[in-house]
């Protein structure tokens, strides 16, 4: 959602005396409009989906088993459909497979041989068969091998994915996994056997799933995917933001034109009633376009808080598929992460450290309430509310949107009106700072321009005329040689030029001297 705590902020009156209850009212109205705008309302622009934007191993083997899971990418999805059918002959009679039987059956002539499942010494005329311990079948359908883009034959067919074992084993396992085979016949097995066939799956499975990861995660597809994915995200997202900032203008100017005129008393009147509408619309719309900075920092921050939220949801699908709701959550907190890492490490309004950090704590306190107003509207809709046909969808969205302007506004208020957060701010904001150096020299620059604002004013000939009387009595002064010689001259200077004497209602200055309640007047 956009961080419209900015706006409230803006809004927030720092008048102590004014009524709490109105004020709380006033910016529950304000915050559930521009949550209503612009984390609901304009939420369809960024299309969340089932497991990311990117396809990942883990998310494309869900495919088909989970109903919600898709392909992300009609290319993959391409891909597994033409991988082909499973043949057991091109997995078999590879030359890699036949050259590791060959060195089992060098180690079972030398009387070295173990099954490597069980554990058991295999005698030199026993009877052994190559397994796959990730059956070929297996690998052959993977979508996660087949998305890798790695053969079949060059995963089924190294050492760590082929052990010896007996006949039996071999053909009771087929192409079941460990844990299948265990579970049907493990009554034929110890609980030490069964521990170890199981820690040798574990070893291939974990070598088998490494080659996939570092084949697909470092390709050029997955890098593509990655890109288009996160600038999609980030382009939808600020779009989102300017758009919810641009309609929340008009939005509360269309409000202004109505409560700037009283029509109890007057018939309704259709045209005008729209007129005013319109008026509004395009009032609201010049003021964005005057905002253009704000609008234009509105779409930077949501395009960096869509690009990260994408790949931070990229990453958990690599281990763990994120729902919709998880996905939504994700984004919404980067859009406050990134509008405090702003103020809390960019600090464009210059803030006091206090005053910086207050900040701080206000775009996190609403972005907080933003995800637990996500977080009810998901609950609800899960709820049999959710699936009826008109309230379905109206109800939790507005129950969401309720208890954000709730938190948000209570909490704001909180930070802005708590004693002890005011001492908090108090305490913080005598502490040194960059940013307080910076504040006094804008200060000093904001004095010298408007000194030299006055000074561009002044009758420049004029000036001089006065600077050249005062310069020629300094140097008169600087060439006395008594105090006699002194007072006459500054009196000749005071009748040269017509200035009033400091004791001008006496005969003299000794006369003035002897009056206790005398005052000298400088004009």
């Amino acid at each position: 959602m956009s961080n419209y705590v900015c706006a409230v902020g803006d809004h927030m009156p720092s008048d102590p005396n004014e009524p709490v209850m109105d004020l709380l009212l006033q910016q529950y109205k304000r915050v559930i409009v521009e949550s209503l705008i612009t984390s609901f309302g304009l939420d369809f622009l960024v299309q969340d989906q089932y497991g990311g934007d990117v396809d990942t191993i883990h998310n494309v083997r869900q495919v088909g088993q989970a109903p919600e899971m898709t392909y992300k990418n009609a290319r993959n999805a391409a891909a597994y459909e033409n991988h082909g059918k499973y043949d057991t002959n091109e997995y078999h009679r590879d030359p890699r497979y036949k050259e590791i039987n060959r060195q089992i059956s060098q180690q079972k002539k030398a009387g070295t041989l173990r099954d490597a499942y069980t554990g058991d010494k295999i005698a030199r005329n026993g009877k052994t068969d190559l397994d796959h311990v990730i059956s070929a079948h297996e690998i052959h359908d993977d979508r996660g091998r087949v998305l890798s883009g790695i053969k079949g034959t060059d995963l089924a067919n190294c050492e760590e994915n082929l052990k010896a074992t007996t006949p039996h084993t071999n053909r009771t396992k087929k192409d079941k996994t460990m844990d299948q085979l265990l579970e049907r016949r493990g009554d034929e097995y110890s609980d030490k056997q069964k521990e170890n066939m199981r820690k040798v799956d574990a070893a291939a499975r974990k070598d088998y799933n490494a080659k996939l990861a570092a084949a697909y995660y470092t390709s050029p597809r997955f890098a593509k995917d990655l890109t288009l994915a996160a600038a999609n995200v980030g382009i939808r997202m600020g779009a989102r933001q300017a758009l919810g900032f641009v309609f929340a203008e008009m939005w509360f100017a269309v409000e202004e034109e109505f409560q700037a005129c009283d029509v109890q008393d007057e018939p309704f009147d259709l045209g005008d009633f729209l007129g005013r509408i319109g008026h509004g619309i395009q009032r609201g719309f010049e003021n964005a376009k005057q905002k253009f900075p704000d609008l234009f920092s509105k779409f930077l921050s949501g395009a960096t808080a869509g690009v990260l939220a994408s790949l931070t949801t990229t990453l958990c699908n690599i281990f763990f598929t994120t729902a919709k709701n998880v996905v939504r959550v994700i984004r919404q907190s980067y859009a406050s992460v990134v509008e405090a890492c702003k103020v809390l490490l960019i600090n464009p309004d210059a803030y006091p450290f206090g005053e910086r950090m207050r900040a701080t704590a206000q775009i996190l306190a609403t972005g907080a309430s933003v995800v637990v107003g996500v977080l009810v509207q998901e609950a609800l809709t899960d709820l049999p509310l959710g699936t009826l046909p008109l309230a379905g969808d109206t109800v939790p969205m507005f129950c969401g949107t309720f208890v954000t302007g709730i938190m948000s506004c209570t909490l704001l208020y909180f930070l802005n009106r708590s004693e002890m957060v005011n001492k908090l701010v108090s305490s913080l904001n005598q502490i040194d700072t960059v940013e307080g150096d910076i504040a006094y020299y804008r200060n000093q620059a904001r004095f010298f321009e408007e000194y030299a604002a006055r000074l561009e004013q002044i009758d420049l000939e004029s000036f001089r005329k006065e600077t050249a009387i005062y310069h020629n009595i300094a140097e008169t002064i600087d060439q006395t040689q008594s105090e006699e010689e002194l007072n006459a001259i500054l009196k000749q200077a005071y009748l040269s030029y017509g200035l009033p004497l400091p004791w001008k209602n006496y005969r003299s200055f000794d006369e003035a001297m002897q009056d206790p309640q005398m005052r000298l007047v400088f004009e």
